[in-house]
């Protein structure tokens, strides 16, 4: 089974508080990042495009006419962008999608969502597709490890500091900002959840405890989330390269 007209979903509304006072003048997605000073979201779209996402639609709020004239209808990626405005009903990441699957803007089933402030040299059409032969509701991309952005100390009783590593690795599973879903779950999740939920807070472990079936993909190459000023000023430049490498 192969899904036609591929579609991806990115939620790009927050405010991005965490990057102020830049984000009081750009939104958060419209942040340069890397040599070329192109914007987050300029590698994210042109990542989905390049691996063959005919439709994208940005689930869009805090300063939304910046992006909207930036990437204006996708024509110079050869795709097809869309817009849904967050409004006083339709909020959070869950509810913005909400909003877009009840307007008809999501044209493919499965579909992908990647969230705008996250960088990773991920194939996202081999998520449909592990989807499809799963045949399950969701297909979360997890991480066998996860890289703490700052020095953790070991100390004893007395306080002394008995080891220092600076920005270790844990061996956890860590979701990182990619999914695919089957849309169709909105149809009852609005029931229970409303109009105002998120999809990794609430809607996934809403589709767990209804026993729906989410499976999840392993992604053992490198990736990074932009999702705050201090996680953005510490970005390796190499790691990065290899990162958008397109």
């Amino acid at each position: 089974m192969e899904v036609l007209n591929l579609t991806a979903v990115i939620p790009a509304g927050g405010e991005g508080s965490r990057f102020r006072p830049y984000t009081d003048i750009v939104p958060k997605p419209m942040i340069p990042l890397g040599d070329d000073e192109k914007p987050i979201l300029d590698y994210v779209v042109h990542h989905l495009t390049k691996n063959g996402f005919e439709e994208i639609v940005l689930l869009v709020n805090y300063k939304w006419k910046y992006i909207k004239n930036y990437f204006e209808d996708g024509k110079r990626y050869n795709t097809n962008i869309r817009y849904s405005i967050d409004d006083e009903n339709y909020s959070n990441t869950g509810g913005s999608l909400l909003k877009a699957y009840k307007n008809n803007l999501i044209s493919s089933n499965p579909v992908l969502i990647w969230y705008g402030d996250i960088l990773a040299n991920l194939n996202p059409k081999h998520v449909i597709d592990f989807q499809l032969k799963e045949n399950s509701d969701a297909v979360l991309v997890v991480a066998n490890k996860y890289q703490i952005p700052v020095g953790v100390a070991e100390i004893d009783n007395d306080n002394n500091v008995l080891s220092l590593k600076e920005k270790p690795w844990l061996n956890v599973k860590v979701t990182i900002g990619i999914l695919s879903l089957n849309i169709n779950v909105l149809k009852n999740a609005e029931k229970e959840l409303g109009t105002k939920f998120d999809i990794m807070g609430d809607l996934i472990p809403y589709m767990i405890k209804n026993n729906m079936k989410v499976k999840a993909y392993i992604y053992n190459n490198d990736w990074i989330d932009v999702g705050s000023l201090e996680r953005y000023k510490k970005i390796d430049n190499n790691l990065l390269k290899k990162v958008i490498k397109l």
